[in-house]
């Protein structure tokens, strides 16, 4: 098994959350990251993921509920198919 990803999120407040980067998934044209912070919780952080050069992205809040809703809609079947193999 590869070495999982991580990256460190930088909040307004200063304080900093580790996450393991799950992937990075398409959902209808747009491009999401899902994010496994590593502070014992079973959520998954789902952002807008936008590449900004090599080795380098942004990610973006998403801000549209609707947007949100489908993104992990597409980000769950996408770990259902994970399980089934």
């Amino acid at each position: 098994m590869a070495d999982a990803d991580f990256i460190t999120l930088e909040y307004d407040d200063g304080t900093e959350l580790e996450c393991e980067i799950l992937g990075v998934f398409d959902a209808e044209g747009k491009e999401y990251i899902a994010l496994l912070p590593q502070d014992q919780s079973d959520d998954v952080y789902i952002y807008g993921y936008k590449e900004t050069g090599e080795d380098e992205f942004e990610l973006l809040d998403i801000e549209d509920d609707a947007e949100f809703e489908k993104a992990v809609a597409v980000f769950d079947e996408l770990m259902q198919e994970d399980d089934a193999e």
